[in-house]
């Protein structure tokens, strides 16, 4: 069977009416027969039957033995999180979601948690930082934004040498689709299922997957308790997304990598971050990382005109490309990353990681490739065009 007819297979019917769309339980509350006697539900932030069977699907869909369904990426991000306590440590990936960095470091470092932020592209960065203190080891493999691809199941046989170390990966970008963390020796896998999981750049939420069933009961109280939940409509739409995830994540990949070789051959480009481009420093990791299937549909490149003002000249001219935060929707997006998703990190560790002035996140939709091509020629001639008056 087909991971495709497998994952839409694992969407179920609903059993009172036959109803082929999963339906919208859009109520607070359930009539019980007897105090605690019920049909499983008595409140819809402990559980509701539109999210429950979300997060049964998304949990079939990762190999894991739960799924759990949040309010967004960083709610779930949050839950995870509460697993620590004063005194633990996390190592984290240095090129790091700005919102993640906004909470590991400004919320749960002032309750005690040490986070060093590291190179995690080299296995041997993480085991020299482990310590008796490290709880925790966060990736994110592809990074957000200039994509690298961390070795995970190297870095789960170094996490797994320490009983008390556990391993999550943020596998938004990848998708199912295209990477599967368990397979690799992940404990847990995080999602903003408002990029790729929906697909429609209409909803915020966050999912995750844990593999062991017992640390998945531990983060179902912890989401129970802190009521982060996913509401029954979202809850909803991101498994009417799911229904088209693999045909949307291999276009996305397709157009993705085109997109990356036109831009590595255009003179107005200093440098293009794509795994799937045999120069990025992580393509071997990523193509016996990476499930059939392509690598991605986000392309980050830095111009060589390396300033915000280029920046901005460039998005004006842009007609597909919209510029906006987020990614993974069916249209195209554009983002500064130094000015918008990782405005909060300060600018020393920007630099550090290559988020430079000129450089720009392009989340590929799925228009037409040679349409989405003519955008970005149009948008870039201004530079090509400047670069001849100055030579004449």
């Amino acid at each position: 069977m087909s991971a495709t007819t497998q994952l839409l297979n694992s969407i179920p019917v609903d059993p009172l009416t036959g109803a082929i769309s999963v339906p919208i339980y859009q109520t607070s509350t359930f009539v019980q027969e007897a105090p605690g006697i019920h049909k499983g539900f008595d409140y819809s932030r402990s559980n509701n039957p539109t999210r429950a069977a979300l997060e049964k699907i998304i949990a079939e869909l990762e190999g894991g033995s739960t799924g759990l369904a949040f309010a967004s990426g960083l709610a779930a991000i949050d839950t995870v999180l509460k697993l620590l306590q004063s005194g633990d440590e996390i190592i984290a990936t240095d090129d790091i979601y700005g919102g993640a960095f906004r909470l590991f470091t400004h919320v749960y470092q002032k309750f005690g948690i040490k986070i060093h932020y590291i190179d995690t592209t080299n296995p041997e960065n993480v085991a020299q930082a482990i310590n008796e203190h490290t709880r925790l080891i966060w990736l994110e493999s592809p990074t957000n934004p200039t994509l690298k691809v961390s070795d995970i199941k190297a870095i789960a046989d170094i996490a797994h040498q320490h009983p008390n170390i556990l391993l999550c990966v943020d596998n938004t970008f990848a998708s199912p689709v295209l990477q599967k963390p368990f397979e690799l020796g992940a404990d847990i896998i995080i999602h903003s299922a408002t990029k790729y999981l929906s697909g429609h750049s209409d909803l915020i939420a966050g999912l995750l997957v844990i593999k062991d069933a017992e640390l998945g009961a531990q983060l179902k109280f912890i989401q129970n308790a802190g009521g982060n939940i996913l509401g029954p409509f979202d809850s909803w739409l991101v498994i009417r997304g799911l229904e088209t995830l693999y045909l949307r994540v291999h276009q996305h990949a397709a157009n993705a990598l085109n997109i990356a070789r036109f831009l590595e051959e255009h003179p107005a480009i200093a440098t293009v971050y794509y795994p799937g481009l045999p120069s990025h420093p992580d393509y071997e990791t990523a193509n016996h990382q990476f499930k059939p299937g392509g690598f991605g549909g986000v392309v980050t490149f830095r111009l060589k005109e390396d300033t915000e003002a280029a920046a901005n000249a460039f998005f004006k001219k842009l007609r597909l490309f919209h510029l906006a935060e987020s990614l993974g929707g069916v249209k195209s997006l554009c983002c500064h990353p130094a000015g918008m998703t990782h405005k909060s990190v300060p600018v020393e560790k920007r630099l550090q990681t290559g988020i430079t002035d000129g450089l720009i996140r392009l989340s590929v939709g799925l228009e037409d490739e040679q349409d989405l091509v003519n955008d970005l020629q149009s948008a870039l001639a201004q530079f090509v065009q400047k670069e001849e008056q100055a030579l004449v």
